[in-house]
């Protein structure tokens, strides 16, 4: 991990103030930017969100997907944490905390909101960052890469009906024309992108991919900084009013992140699955493609949503809980070994 991306949540905090700053000393620009819209897309953070996006999906190899009959148990386990745990825990954890629990401290118009944001992030495996965690904890390279392939190809037809179904089942309304749009933008175009650019880098041979994805590399966390500035000079007044939002927002995710690597990290262990299998499987299982959850929850509530919010929440906390889940599995490998 560079040390850039270790201090991924300082500078999310720098952007956070700076935006905020930013939006109470020039509110007329940023009313301005908002409008910049087509079909419901904010033209500038649309380009932003794909020069987020798409440096990030060119790592992808798809050709990896042969990799997952290696590991059928891991993969398989991946893919139950990710795609049947991971969302409906989300959404149940929304409703507990944001509708029950904490319903007494936060805006009433914004409830559904703030559920909506919760799941966008959850509905999302990550893409990029799990590659870092992996390599900490030792992981399988191959299996990361296949798993994270796996994910992608699903996630291309499954994220806008599975958002739209945990949307439905928690009574709020779905967009379904932006949330297709959404999918199309930030997903379909930019892995065909992606993928059409990897041919072209890989056609020049290994070194010139790598110079490639070393210089591309600093755009995606730019793009992603550059975001937050905007959506928190938005969002400014309304947590310069109620700062507690987002220590309500982060228990949720925090949560959801601890139970489901344990969760897959259990599974692993007991199917019988090697500890380098088990990590990534875990931390994939933990981590979120939080760039894709705020460009979707920009597109589907807007810039002062709710929405936009709490997925930005879950960038705040993703590196620090990350590592703490990376000490814990580094940590108890004796103990998984042992099993």
């Amino acid at each position: 991990m560079s040390g850039f991306e270790r201090y991924l949540s300082l500078w999310v905090f720098t952007c956070i103030v700076a935006g905020i700053a930013l939006g109470q000393a020039m509110p007329g620009v940023f009313l301005a930017i908002g409008r910049m819209e087509v079909a419901q897309v904010n033209l500038p953070v649309g380009l932003l969100i794909w020069v987020m996006i798409i440096p990030m999906l060119v790592k992808v190899d798809f050709g990896a997907l042969h990799e997952v009959r290696q590991h059928v148990r891991g993969i398989g386990v991946t893919l139950f944490v990710n795609w049947l745990v991971k969302p409906f825990s989300m959404a149940f954890l929304g409703w507990l905390f944001i509708r029950q629990l904490f319903v007494d401290y936060l805006p009433a118009e914004q409830l559904d909101s703030y559920i909506a944001g919760l799941i966008l992030l959850a509905a999302a495996p990550c893409t990029a960052m799990v590659f870092v965690w992996s390599r900490l904890s030792n992981g399988d390279p191959l299996f990361t890469l296949s798993q994270v392939a796996v994910n992608d190809l699903i996630m291309v037809f499954a994220f806008a009906p599975l958002v739209a179904f945990l949307l439905g089942i928690s009574a709020i309304t779905v967009p379904w024309a932006t949330l297709l749009i959404s999918v199309g933008l930030y997903i379909v175009i930019p892995v065909a992108l992606a993928q059409w650019w990897r041919k072209s880098l890989l056609a020049r041979g290994p070194a010139a991919f790598a110079a490639a994805m070393a210089k591309i590399g600093p755009w995606s966390i730019t793009a992603l900084l550059l975001t937050l500035v905007l959506l928190f000079a938005f969002q400014g007044e309304a947590i310069l009013r109620q700062p507690l939002v987002i220590a309500l927002l982060a228990v949720p995710i925090l949560i959801q992140v601890f139970f489901n690597s344990a969760l897959a990290y259990w599974l692993n262990r007991a199917l019988g699955e090697k500890h380098n299998i088990a990590c990534p499987s875990a931390l994939i299982g933990a981590s979120n493609f939080f760039e894709l959850a705020v460009a979707a929850a920009i597109s589907l509530f807007g810039f002062e949503s709710g929405a936009a919010l709490a997925t930005v929440v879950g960038v705040l906390i993703e590196v620090p809980v990350m590592l703490l889940v990376v000490r814990v599995v580094n940590a108890s490998q004796g103990w998984y070994e042992r099993g």
